[in-house]
């Protein structure tokens, strides 16, 4: 690719139909849906987290939401995509009296499919580092006079945020390279949207899939091979600096600890 936006061959045209390049819309579509994702599933997970750690006691309220979570955990993607699309379509047929126009195929409603498998991500990696704070640091606080809720929030939560904020970006690189919800659930754009609410979005993982199964051009199908693969090597790149991001958190946040 020439540029991230602009025409990849130099506006070569086969048979009427210019070949035109550039990822631009599919970055900024990632990122739109993506940061969607993480601030819906992101307080859902954490909320959930400190609920069975520190307030759960083991009930069948408790088992029920851990089932959901195991659940959910090994949920097939394309599943997510038509639970998400499924409630938007309910949504806009209420709204309008039976009437959804296929308005439940936006930005939204792909980042509600990604949360729905990043929320037990979110949930399972909070719960295990609340679960390794020492219990001393709980008690100490107590006798101190404060709260329980200030407990979680000033020292609890401080003391494991490394691997909290480690979870949290490795359940954003665990749905950034989704494929099958976003299509059921964003559709394919072919120029930029701003708009999560109106609209179809193009991510990467879709413009690979749609550069590979339908070039621009048929008769000139290897630039389209080429976009896909450059797109490709987009995607992994940004999954390696998100894991990469990961390591450095849980370094950069991990508790320290004093030799003798």
């Amino acid at each position: 690719m020439s540029s991230v936006s602009g025409v990849a061959d130099r506006a070569t045209v086969q048979r009427g139909a210019p070949l035109m390049g550039g990822i631009q819309h599919a970055l900024i579509g990632s990122l739109l849906i993506t940061v969607a994702a993480t601030v819906i599933s992101v307080p859902i997970g954490l909320l959930t987290s400190i609920w069975l750690v520190e307030y759960s006691h083991g009930g069948w309220f408790t088992r029920t939401i851990t089932f959901l979570v195991d659940v959910m955990t090994g949920i097939p993607s394309i599943v997510a995509g038509l639970f998400a699309a499924g409630i938007m379509l309910t949504f806009f047929d209420w709204a309008n009296g039976g009437i959804s126009g296929g308005r439940q195929i936006m930005g939204i409603t792909a980042a509600i499919a990604l949360s729905v498998l990043m929320i037990p991500v979110v949930v399972r990696s909070t719960e295990e580092m609340l679960r390794v704070v020492p219990n001393e640091l709980r008690e100490a606080s107590y006798a101190l006079g404060i709260r329980k809720w200030r407990t979680i929030f000033k020292v609890v939560i401080p003391t494991a945020i490394s691997g909290i904020a480690s979870g949290i970006t490795l359940a954003i690189a665990r749905v950034v390279g989704e494929t099958a919800p976003i299509l059921v659930t964003a559709g394919v754009a072919t120029q930029v949207n701003w708009n999560l609410f109106n609209g179809w979005m193009m991510t990467l993982p879709v413009y690979i899939y749609r550069q590979l199964m339908n070039p621009t051009a048929p008769a000139a199908a290897q630039p389209s091979t080429d976009r896909a693969w450059g797109a490709a090597l987009v995607l992994i790149i940004v999954v390696m600096l998100l894991n990469l991001a990961a390591r450095i958190i849980a370094r950069r946040f991990a508790p320290k600890t004093s030799g003798r």
